[in-house]
């Protein structure tokens, strides 16, 4: 099998790893990206993407994805297909696995993975995503402005997600399978104070119901999940918060990781535990998760790891000498 070794590899390929390879290669790093198994990450699978700054019109996720992998090329930064499914990362250089059996080293490594929504697992749910079906209030919610609203969810995120909305929305109605929430508690009585927001309990979503030209939302078909009793509940948009997974299984027992299962780094950089290793994007960032935050922590890795291989180089000089 093929051999790649590369003074530094990115895995992944959202915005984070794009502007990360853009970032390397500029340095003469001539990095290698590799991809994953869904090269540009979700937005991917976002329609209309008017929170990026420089683009006064809306623009499609798919897109701008696009762009910044065409830069990144350009650039020269060689772009591999392939999924990883084990690495090392406690010998130099590090090594990597594909699934297909190709082998990867590099001597700085740059983890952009990101993190994926948890989804309820409907089929109705795919067939609205992007139209109607968001699992993010702060890239999608303009979009509902004076419309009615549903949150799927009874954490920290569904309640900040249903807070965030009733700035926007006419109207916002959490919907929660048990009977109390699990978020905090001051964050609970900001959300049954607010005069927009209204809680339906014991419910389940069995069925997001809408429209098909265009495709649009008008209403979810609900399960009391006590009594079994059926309802519907009118509403023009769904926002599903039920948390995110970082895509950090692959580091386990390498790296350190929050509670959370979120890669840890060094405040105001992005060097992980391991030196020579930093991550950027979703894959670090529990709270942000935005494009443009991705992109930011991407340019940043590139940097921290550009800065760590010149002082490498240099201390072996110096030793030479």
């Amino acid at each position: 099998m093929a051999h790649t070794h590369a003074r530094v590899m990115i895995v992944g390929s959202g915005p984070a790893g794009y502007t990360a390879a853009i970032y390397a290669a500029r340095a003469m790093l001539e990095p290698v990206l590799i991809s994953g198994m869904q090269a540009g990450g979700q937005l991917m699978i976002t329609t209309d993407v008017e929170n990026y700054p420089g683009f006064a019109d809306v623009i499609q996720g798919p897109w701008l994805m696009e762009q910044m992998r065409a830069q990144a090329e350009h650039m020269g930064t060689k772009m591999v297909s392939d999924h990883i499914a084990r690495v090392d990362l406690s010998q130099r250089p590090f090594r990597l696995w594909g699934d297909g059996g190709e082998t990867y080293s590099c001597d700085a490594l740059i983890i952009a993975t990101g993190a994926q929504a948890k989804w309820l697992g409907l089929p109705s749910e795919q067939s609205f995503q992007g139209f109607g079906v968001s699992a993010c209030a702060t890239c999608d919610g303009f979009f509902f402005r004076n419309k009615e609203v549903a949150v799927i969810g009874g954490g920290n995120t569904a309640v900040e997600e249903a807070l965030y909305l009733a700035n926007l929305a006419s109207k916002v109605t959490l919907i929660h399978r048990r009977d109390s929430l699990r978020a905090e508690r001051v964050m609970q009585e900001r959300l049954f104070k607010h005069p927009k927001i209204e809680v339906i309990w014991d419910t389940a979503v069995a069925e997001i119901c809408g429209g098909t030209q265009p495709p649009n939302v008008t209403h979810l078909r609900l399960t009391n999940t006590k009594t079994g009793a059926e309802s519907t509940l009118k509403t023009d948009g769904v926002f599903i918060a039920i948390g995110h997974k970082p895509a950090t299984e692959l580091f386990a027992g390498q790296l350190d990781m929050n509670e959370s299962g979120y890669l840890d780094v060094e405040p105001g950089t992005a060097r992980t535990n391991v030196t020579g290793v930093f991550a950027a994007g979703d894959v670090t960032d529990e709270h942000y998760r935005q494009a443009v935050t991705a992109a930011g922590m991407g340019c940043m890795a590139a940097l921290d790891a550009e800065r760590w291989l010149a002082a490498g180089a240099l201390d072996r000089r110096e030793a030479a000498e």
